[in-house]
């Protein structure tokens, strides 16, 4: 497909025809949300919904209005930026592997939620999963607030490490650490928190309301603005941080800036969404292979648009009529990520190693 598009089209016209493709694959996918679930809504409705004409159906008003858009609101949100956060953590850290939680972020939000969700049912005698919104918030705010508290280690720390290896260990070792302190937890824990804790590990994109969305929204958008505003540096630390250095880019404050901005984002969609699995470990991958370039002027919209694409994709898979109620989120992305990142890894032995 790319040879063919390459004899009649110059690079840029290419670029443009695929972020064209892009786009309306994601706006498909949005109204195909709104569409399909347990009740199918025939399109017709939905566009007259979404006009603000309402429906001759009260239920389905309701349907669109009060669970199937805010929804996919958030999938779109969590695909966008997610894609963001592992394509500006593969940049930095120069590793294909790496993804938006390799700095322990997500750990920190994990932790949050089991000393919120498993340590408050061993002290109150009641399972927070009980308490309806109140418990969704409290959970919320745990996670967001270890997420920020393992960002801001990261931080501190990064101003001391020279060398981004180093960062990438203690990242590593920061989301061991988690892991053994909720493991301790969930050993001391009542059975419904357990659950509850292995229900939110699993990722959703249905426990965000219209009333979080205004938290969930204007952070991400942050976060992406900041990611377009970091172009040029991330373009030259492709070359090595030393070659960049000699460039004029300030390598600290970059590496900063970069990891504040990934860090943001991982950290509301995780607090809100869970922890979502390979989407920003695998979208940025099928992204370089379908635009071929490493300019992130062309690949940062390009992963926006690809993680909004295999977000709102994944959703429609875990939600369609046959599944009882929905399947878990990281179940769906994980079946798609686990291939690419395999087809990554096999691609790379053969490149270093010819002939075997």
């Amino acid at each position: 497909m790319q040879k063919i598009l390459s004899t009649y089209m110059t690079g840029r016209q290419i670029t443009f025809f695929w972020l064209t493709i892009l786009f309306l694959l994601s706006f498909s996918l949005f109204l195909l949300n709104l569409v399909f679930g347990s009740v199918a809504i025939p399109i017709e409705e939905i566009l007259k919904i979404l006009a603000g004409k309402g429906s001759d159906n009260e239920s389905w008003r309701l349907i669109v209005l009060k669970s199937r858009l805010p929804q996919t609101t958030t999938a779109i949100l969590a695909g966008a930026g997610l894609a963001v956060g592992g394509l500006q953590m593969q940049t930095l850290f120069r590793n294909p592997l790496a993804g938006p939680s390799i700095l322990g972020i997500s750990s920190g939000a994990g932790l949050g939620v089991a000393i919120v969700l498993l340590f408050a049912g061993k002290i109150g005698g009641v399972a927070l999963s009980h308490l309806g919104w109140a418990g969704h918030l409290s959970v919320a705010m745990a996670a967001f607030a270890g997420a920020s508290l393992v960002l801001g280690l990261v931080l501190v720390l990064s101003r001391h490490l020279k060398d981004n290896a180093m960062l990438l260990i203690l990242g590593i070792m920061v989301g061991y650490a988690a892991s053994a302190l909720i493991g301790i937890l969930k050993f001391y824990s009542m059975k419904e928190d357990v659950h509850a804790y292995v229900i939110w590990g699993l990722g959703s994109f249905s426990t965000v309301s219209w009333s979080q969305m205004w938290v969930l929204f204007p952070v991400v958008l942050l976060g992406l603005a900041g990611a377009f505003f970091l172009v040029k540096p991330l373009n030259v630390m492709l070359l090595g941080e030393q070659y960049a250095g000699n460039l004029g880019v300030n390598i600290r404050l970059s590496r900063l800036l970069i990891i504040l901005c990934t860090g943001l984002l991982t950290a509301s969609i995780t607090a809100f969404c869970g922890p979502i699995a390979f989407l920003g470990l695998a979208v940025p991958h099928l992204t370089k292979g379908l635009f071929r370039t490493s300019d992130h002027k062309v690949l940062l919209p390009a992963v926006i648009l690809s993680g909004m694409a295999v977000a709102l994709f994944s959703n429609l898979i875990a939600r369609l009529p046959g599944f009882d109620g929905a399947l878990p989120i990281n179940a769906v992305t994980s079946i798609i990520g686990a291939p690419v990142v395999i087809s990554v890894i096999l691609r790379r032995r053969n490149l270093r190693t010819p002939g075997i």
